[in-house]
């Protein structure tokens, strides 16, 4: 997994009034949980952009000025309800031989067949909880959806790794293609390479029974 380098400033004074005014500085105040005792910290608010603002997942590697350095991830952050600006970031650190438990998120590849027919597509799981140690940490999970036909979907078992622990069943559904009134059923044919609507040897197709059925009306 990638990771993000944060520098920021070690705070003596972590109370009410001293988070304001970094606040007031453009500073965001953060602290560290995990290691002996909680490390308290500040950095720019702009320092954050590329860990806060994407749907993909980082670690942190956090550099404060007297050159210690700690590898952690973000668990929880809190926003101003008005104005969206970084008011606070609790961090856990990371330790290279402790496992963790995190989100991972889950992209999707490729155009699905089903969908061109008009299946819909059902994104079932965009986050997958897993356990793992830190350097086996994914930064997300690719699944092709090129060959998903309507009626298909792609469970948690095709995701399973020896490097970490996926925390869902393995039935768990992360995507699918479900039919529509619209949806339109067809078959490969492997030999011509061509896409053909097919049914039943004898009997009518939809289209020759609703012209049947208009006939008999009349």
């Amino acid at each position: 997994m990638k990771s993000i380098t944060i520098k920021g400033s070690k705070r003596e004074s972590v109370g009410k009034k001293a988070a304001k005014a970094l606040r007031n500085a453009g500073m965001v105040p953060c602290v560290v949980y995990g290691g002996e005792k909680p490390l308290h910290f500040s950095a720019h608010e702009l320092a954050f952009r590329d860990l806060v603002y994407t749907p993909n997942a980082h670690t942190v590697v956090v550099v404060l000025e007297d050159g210690k350095k700690l590898q952690a991830i973000m668990q929880d952050i809190q926003f101003h309800p008005v104005t969206d600006k970084i008011l606070h970031i609790d961090f856990y650190q990371l330790f290279p031989d402790k496992e963790l438990t995190m989100n991972i998120p889950v992209k999707l590849l490729g155009s699905s067949p089903g969908v061109r027919n008009g299946g819909r597509l059902l994104f079932r799981k965009r986050l997958l909880a897993i356990k793992a140690l830190p350097d086996n940490l994914p930064d997300f999970f690719d699944i092709d959806i090129s060959t998903l036909k309507i009626g298909d979907n792609i469970t948690v078992e095709s995701l399973l790794n020896d490097k970490f622990t996926i925390l869902h069943p393995e039935t768990t559904v992360v995507v699918q293609v479900k039919t529509a009134r619209a949806a339109v059923v067809v078959e490969e044919d492997d030999e011509e390479g061509g896409d053909e609507i097919e049914g039943a040897e004898g009997e009518a197709t939809p289209a020759e029974a609703t012209e049947a059925a208009a006939e008999e009306k009349e």
